[in-house]
C-alpha cells in the first residue's frame, strides 16, 4: 500500500516553502520573516527637562515677586516677633534683645495689661465678625436677586448705585458717617422725628446684649453678680465678654455691610446669570413657590460661590483697620479696639514691633483656622452607600 502524499507545504508572501526557523537564527534566504513590532518608547528624558526648565523660566517672574514682597517679609516677621526690638536698630545684626515665645506669653497666658487688651480686642473683632458676614452677605445676595430680575427696569442703574460705596474710598465714608452719627447729626434728628432720641454714638461704650438684658431687668449692668461677674477668661469676666458690641462698634458695623454688599452683590450676580433658565422655567411648571426655588435651585447652585463670598468676608473683617482707625482708634473704652489696630498701636506708638508682629501672627492662625473650618462645613457631602451581604 503506497503511501499517502502529504500536501506541499504552503509558501509565504515571498514564495519560499514553509521551514522551521530556531530561535535566534537568522531568516531563510528566498522567506521574509514578519515585521518587528517597534516598542513604544517614552517621551525622552532631555525634553521632559527641557520642558520643566522653560516652565520654571516663565514663571520665574512672579515667583520672584512672591518670594520678596510676601515670602520673605513674612519670615521677617516671624522673627521679628521672637525679639524685644524697637524699631531703631537692625534686627538681624545680634544688637536686639532675643525674646523667643515671650511676646506670645505676654498675649495669651501672662496676667497683664497686654493680655487684657488682647482679649478685649478679640471680643471686640469677634462681635464685628459674627455680625457683619452674614448681614453683608444677605444683602448682596438680596440685591443679586433684585437687579437679576429680568422684567426689572433701570438694572444696569440699579447696580450702579448698588455697587458705588464699595469703589468710594473707605477712609472718606468713615469721615461722613462720623458727621451722620453724631450727637446732633442727621442720624438722631430722623429718630427724633419719631419720638426716639438717639444714643451719643461714638461716645457709648455700653454692650447692645448687656442693655438689651438691663433693660428686661434680668441682669444689673451696673453691678453683675454671680457666675458672670466671678469667672473670667484671658482677664475679661464673662459679663464683659457677653456684654454684645458696643454702640460705637454697631456704627462701624453698618459702614462696613454697607460698603461691602455691592462688590459681593457683583460676585453673587455673575453666578446667578450662569444658573440655566430652564431650570427655574420648569420649577414654575411643577408650581414651585419662590422659597422653594430659592432653597432647592439657587442656593445648591451657589454653593462654591457663596463659599468664595464667605471667605473673604471673613478675611476681611478680621483684618478691619481703617475704619476703626479713623472713627475710634479704640475708643470709647477699647470697646472699638481690634487685633489689627491693637498690633499697629503696638509696633508704632509704643516702638514694641516684637508684640506687635506676635499679634499679626496670632490674627493669622485664627485667620486660618476659621478658613479651615468654613471649608471643612462647606465640603461636598457624598452619599455613603450600603454594602449588601
Amino acid at each position: 500500500m503506497s503511501p499517502t502524499p502529504r500536501p506541499a507545504p504552503r509558501s509565504r508572501a515571498g514564495g519560499g516553502p514553509r521551514t522551521a526557523v530556531l530561535p535566534g537564527a537568522p531568516d531563510p534566504p528566498g522567506g521574509t520573516a514578519p515585521a518587528a513590532t517597534p516598542r513604544a518608547r517614552s517621551a525622552p528624558r532631555a525634553g521632559r527637562r527641557t520642558e520643566g526648565v522653560w516652565g520654571w523660566l516663565f514663571v520665574s517672574p512672579m515667583v520672584i515677586v512672591l518670594g520678596l514682597f510676601l515670602v520673605l517679609p513674612i519670615l521677617m516677621a516671624l522673627w521679628v516677633s521672637l525679639l524685644h526690638w524697637d524699631g531703631q536698630s537692625n534686627p538681624f545684626s545680634g544688637q536686639t534683645q532675643f525674646a523667643g515665645l515671650d511676646n506670645y506669653r505676654a498675649l495669651l497666658t501672662r496676667n497683664g495689661l497686654d493680655r487684657t487688651l488682647f482679649a478685649t480686642s478679640l471680643r471686640n473683632n469677634f462681635y464685628y465678625v459674627l455680625l457683619t458676614v452674614p448681614l453683608q452677605t444677605i444683602l448682596a445676595l438680596t440685591l443679586a436677586l433684585i437687579v437679576n430680575q429680568r422684567m426689572l427696569r433701570g438694572r444696569s442703574a440699579l447696580r450702579t448705585v448698588f455697587f458705588f460705596p464699595s469703589v468710594t474710598s473707605s477712609i472718606a465714608v468713615s469721615t461722613v458717617f462720623l458727621f451722620l452719627f453724631q450727637g446732633s447729626g442727621a442720624v438722631n434728628t430722623v429718630l427724633s422725628w419719631i419720638g426716639v432720641r438717639g444714643p451719643n454714638w461714638f461716645n457709648d461704650s455700653r454692650g447692645v446684649l448687656s442693655l438689651l438684658l438691663g433693660g428686661l431687668g434680668i441682669v444689673d449692668t451696673d453691678h453683675p453678680t454671680g457666675a458672670l461677674a466671678d469667672h473670667s477668661f484671658m482677664g475679661l469676666s464673662w459679663f464683659e465678654w457677653l456684654s454684645g458690641p458696643s454702640v460705637a462698634m454697631c456704627t462701624i458695623i453698618l459702614l462696613a455691610v454697607w460698603t461691602t454688599s455691592g462688590t459681593f452683590m457683583l460676585i453673587f450676580l455673575a453666578a446667578l446669570q450662569d444658573i440655566p433658565r430652564e431650570l427655574e422655567e420648569a420649577a414654575a411648571i411643577e408650581g414651585v413657590s419662590r422659597f422653594q426655588l430659592l432653597r432647592h435651585v439657587i442656593l445648591p447652585a451657589l454653593r462654591p460661590v457663596l463659599f468664595l463670598v464667605l471667605t473673604l468676608g471673613l478675611i476681611a473683617t478680621w483684618q478691619v483697620f481703617d475704619q476703626v482707625y479713623v472713627m475710634g482708634q479704640g475708643a470709647p473704652g477699647n470697646t472699638t479696639l481690634t487685633p489689627a489696630f491693637l498690633s499697629y498701636s503696638s509696633a508704632f506708638d509704643d516702638a514694641d514691633f516684637g508684640q506687635g508682629a506676635a499679634i499679626a501672627f496670632i490674627l493669622l492662625t485664627l485667620i486660618l483656622t476659621m478658613t479651615a473650618i468654613q471649608r471643612f462645613l462647606f465640603r461636598e457631602r457624598t452619599p455613603r452607600t450600603r454594602r449588601t451581604r
